[in-house]
């Protein structure tokens, strides 16, 4: 018998009373958004900080300017064992429109939605409370059967994820030596299916930008001017065009610096996860990939930046016709960045890229709506590996190394305030309606979970 098997045998035993200490947390309504739940939100972390006591954290609420923090701190078995900073939110969305909800959002309980699958119904049930108190649970298990934790672990669980986090950067700012650990595990991912665990290792990052191109001191008649009067219309459209060439590739100069090539085998292992454009592309009813020619939809996704028009205005888009060459015209993009990308280098990138091909008797303005770096793990890194056999080692088809498409800002945060990287391990599923009413939890997810983060912790140790 290794030092692993009492533990799981412990999450078997004891899943319906790890059940009702998920009920409880359930049932307060911490909705962070709303200011009439501020006090919910402060007894779910004072809910939180009491639990973790019983399994032999010292833990604690702490005060911020808007919803207070719980940090907990274990010592693990030994000083020189590895020390991870655990990562989850206690806080929940609103559930409106109430009256769509099947089962009270508050009210949690277990529910089976089709033959041999149940699931855990309520809100805060996947986003986050179901998903940090698995390892709560895994590191009670841990507890109970050896008297410590294989690593030393210190928790945070913050209360804004919800409403924007504006009190985490302060709060990491100023307590930057007690959080920093060997690095982050952040549970607020996913699966990549039922049956297949994933390790997220990267992240896009992003640069908002908004071009405001002018031309005549004001809207003018299109029969009296059409013809010789600069169109800012006509213009920017020309510019956004220019912007990408026939094989879907970005033509901005330098716009792929630091944009690395996947590992042959990563993308090898992708190919076997049957995702491809019919079954990507299918259910928005399209069915033609639009991006980089030669590139799988998920390389697209996952490992690839890219550059999109988010909205265009000018002239007249009311009811009816009017006639009008407009005296100006905007867009706004987005690009998601990839890598070693450089955000402030790809925004001047692009500012010189519309300067250069504007008439000159036009003018523009720029307007920045946020940046930040991509996150990209080694895909070899030692953690990433150990955890990634874990899972395989629960789950029935092994775990997969994922990418994710858009941003999770927490991430960042780790690495920039505490100089640490995070290994992203979540057992949400697509179809558990987060944000939306009738959210919900597999049971397996929140079995399984648990064991899994037992497992994780054990090979982490080592």
């Amino acid at each position: 018998m290794t030092v692993l098997s009492p533990v799981l045998d412990h999450i078997d035993k004891h899943l319906d009373a790890s059940l009702e200490r998920l009920f409880s947390l359930l049932r307060i309504p911490s909705i962070s958004t709303d200011p009439a739940y501020a006090a919910d939100c402060r007894k779910a972390a004072e809910w939180l900080a009491s639990d973790l006591r019983t399994v032999g954290f010292d833990a604690g609420v702490r005060a911020t300017s808007g919803h207070p923090m719980v940090v907990a701190h274990h010592p693990g078995r030994s000083p020189d064992s590895p020390h991870v900073l655990f990562y989850g939110h206690y806080d929940v969305q609103p559930v409106d429109p109430v009256d769509v909800w099947e089962t009270a959002p508050f009210a949690p309980g277990i529910k089976e939605i089709e033959p041999g699958r149940k699931v855990i119904t309520g809100r805060g049930s996947s986003d986050d409370k179901g998903q940090l108190m698995l390892f709560v649970e895994a590191c009670r298990a841990w507890k109970a059967e050896h008297g410590a934790l294989p690593c030393r672990v210190t928790i945070l669980f913050e209360g804004e994820e919800e409403s924007g986090s504006p009190s985490l950067k302060p709060f990491l700012e100023a307590n930057r030596d007690e959080l920093k650990a060997d690095f982050a595990l952040v549970c607020d991912t996913g699966m990549f299916d039922r049956q297949t665990p994933s390790i997220c290792a990267s992240l896009r990052g992003l640069v908002g930008e908004e071009v405001v191109i002018r031309a005549a001191s004001r809207d003018l008649h299109s029969g009296m001017y059409g013809g010789p009067a600069a169109n800012p219309i006509r213009i920017l459209s020309k510019i956004l065009a220019d912007i990408h060439d026939e094989n879907g590739q970005v033509t901005v100069p330098g716009f792929y610096d630091g944009v690395d090539e996947t590992p042959s085998q990563v993308l090898q292992s992708w190919e076997t996860l049957g995702t491809d454009a019919e079954t990507f592309l299918g259910p928005i009813g399209l069915s033609i990939p639009a991006g980089e020619k030669g590139r799988s939809v998920l390389e697209m996704v996952w490992a690839r930046p890219t550059a999109e028009f988010n909205g265009i205005t000018g002239g007249y888009t009311g009811t009816g016709f009017k006639t009008v060459i407009a005296a100006e015209a905007s867009a706004k993009l987005s690009f998601r960045l990839v890598h070693r990308q450089n955000p402030d280098k790809i925004r001047e990138a692009f500012r010189r890229f519309v300067r250069d091909r504007l008439p000159a008797d036009c003018s523009v303005e720029f307007h920045p709506h946020g940046g930040s770096p991509a996150v990209q793990l080694p895909y070899d890194a030692p953690f990433l590996t150990k955890a990634r056999q874990a899972l395989s080692d629960e789950w029935a088809k092994p775990a997969v190394t994922t990418g994710g498409g858009g941003s999770i800002p927490i991430v960042g945060d780790f690495r920039t305030f505490l100089g640490m990287e995070s290994l992203l391990v979540g057992f949400a599923l697509a179809d558990d309606r987060i944000h939306s009413p009738n959210e919900k939890y597999d049971l397996n997810s929140f079995h399984k979970g648990q064991r899994s983060w037992a497992r994780i912790l054990d090979a982490l140790s080592r």
